[in-house]
């Protein structure tokens, strides 16, 4: 059973090709940590709780990981045979164990559980054949397909350097020999270092290790900014595939940027530079684009969302917004309900079948069911120490450029006629006009020419 068996994640490296203060594998992948792909696959798969070996900038990952895995500290980092030894010893008793670069985002649940199912063998070793497997250690094989060894890219000799069937660094053995082979190995040589690979070596000489095959694909180490956009473009593209084949229309995969916590209902269309991000929901039948970026949103069934930029917003089923509206955290709307153009909103809540049509702003507020809130409206919410509440009431109108001064009550029914700023409450049903009356003067153009003249 996959549960019984503890996988081991080595990710205490401080990954110093990225240079970066922060640590490798919190670098964001597709929305999320670059370690949070492996661990949702580990999780995917059906393994036990992981232990997590944390070196480099730990506080910051046993923060991310602790709800999930248990984390080992490496205080010295001597090599990954090293940190594996650190992790049995803080956990005796291991039965098998999985173990896991934390650097490998790209690799598929499947693949993961596949590995587990080399019956009769002593261990195995996941293996992929690439086109360019510099940088990679390469897989020897005996006669029996087994492993026989692995040979690190820096000591490979010519016919050796041409294999490109190589090791992506996931590892199944039984712990209690996988502990005696590392100590066995000792650290005598140049770098004063324990390697794994020289354990897994010894121990393929006295049992057999299998060494099943997956995606060259897969075996995409983040060592990198550019390996990490690379591995970006391929979680991407899996991605889209992936709600192509739910029945979502994607008009231009290529600039079309999904997250992996993104759920899309059948028979949306997303349109070109459309970014979905973080946990957002989108529902069914919705038009969602172009240039559109949503973030940790819900969005409903049959809505449209057409150059904006919604973040933490819940949209209700059959609301449109845009073109060119920015809706901020806090943001509910009803069902039917229509955003504009050039309109901001915050914290606010939005009852069914309201309109906010035009460049508006509208914060810290509540709006009951057909309010209408004309162009040019403001809520004047900030005193520049407080945040103040408006209620607007069911069936509402607020005319063209009217300001509201918060906190403000406007009742059911009421009118704010244009160009008023109202600084009293509105009881319902009344008409609020809050504005100097116009004086007409005859004659002024034609005595300002002659002064002028």
């Amino acid at each position: 059973m996959l549960e019984e068996i503890r996988p081991i994640v080595l990710a205490a490296g401080k990954g110093t090709r990225m240079r970066s203060e922060l640590p490798k594998v919190l670098h964001r992948l597709a929305g999320r940590p670059l370690l949070s792909h492996v661990l949702g696959a580990l999780r995917s798969a059906g393994y036990g709780r992981p232990i997590v070996v944390v070196g480099h900038g730990g506080d910051l990952v046993e923060e991310l990981v602790r709800s999930e895995a248990d984390c080992v500290y490496q205080e010295q980092q001597l090599g990954t045979g090293h940190a594996v030894l650190t992790a049995l010893s803080a956990f005796p008793g291991l039965g098998r164990v999985l173990i896991i670069n934390g650097d490998l985002p790209l690799l598929c649940p499947e693949t993961l559980g596949e590995i587990a199912g080399s019956d009769g063998e002593a261990g195995a070793i996941l293996a992929a054949e690439v086109d360019d497997p510099s940088g990679f250690g390469r897989i020897l094989r005996n006669a029996d397909g087994h492993l026989q060894r692995i040979v690190e890219d820096a000591d490979c000799d010519d016919a050796q350097r041409a294999i490109r069937e190589v090791n992506v660094g996931v590892y199944l053995l039984p712990a209690a020999a996988l502990g005696d082979a590392l100590r066995q190995t000792g650290s005598a040589n140049a770098q004063g270092e324990i390697y794994l690979v020289d354990a897994v070596t010894a121990l393929a000489k006295e049992e057999p290790i299998a060494a099943p095959t997956c995606a060259g694909e897969e075996a995409g180490q983040v060592n990198d900014r550019r390996e990490l956009a690379q591995a970006e473009a391929v979680l991407r593209r899996r991605q889209v595939q992936r709600l192509m084949d739910a029945g979502v229309t994607v008009l231009d995969p290529a600039t079309t940027y999904v997250d992996a916590g993104v759920e899309v209902g059948q028979d949306t269309v997303l349109r070109p530079f459309t970014f979905l991000e973080g946990e957002t929901r989108i529902g069914s039948g919705c038009d969602i684009g172009p240039q559109s970026r949503i973030v940790d949103s819900s969005i409903g069934d049959g809505c449209r969302v057409e150059f904006s930029v919604l973040e933490e917003t819940t949209l209700g089923d059959g609301t449109s917004c845009g073109p060119f509206s920015h809706l901020r955290p806090g943001t509910v709307a009803g069902k039917q309900v229509s955003i504009g153009n050039f309109v901001e909103i915050k914290a606010v809540q939005i009852g069914d079948q309201s309109k906010v049509r035009h460049h508006t702003y509208l914060g810290n507020a509540e709006l009951g069911r057909r309010v209408n809130i004309g162009a040019g409206t403001v809520i004047v919410n900030y005193d520049g120490k407080r945040k103040h509440f408006t209620r607007i009431g069911d069936e509402a109108f607020i005319g063209c450029n009217s300001n509201l001064i918060a906190p403000r009550e406007i009742g059911p029914q009421s009118y704010v006629a244009a160009g008023s700023t109202l600084t009293q409450d509105l009881p319902a049903g009344a008409l609020g006009v809050a504005r100097e009356r116009q004086r007409n003067i005859e004659g002024w153009v034609a005595r300002r020419r002659e002064r002028e003249e």
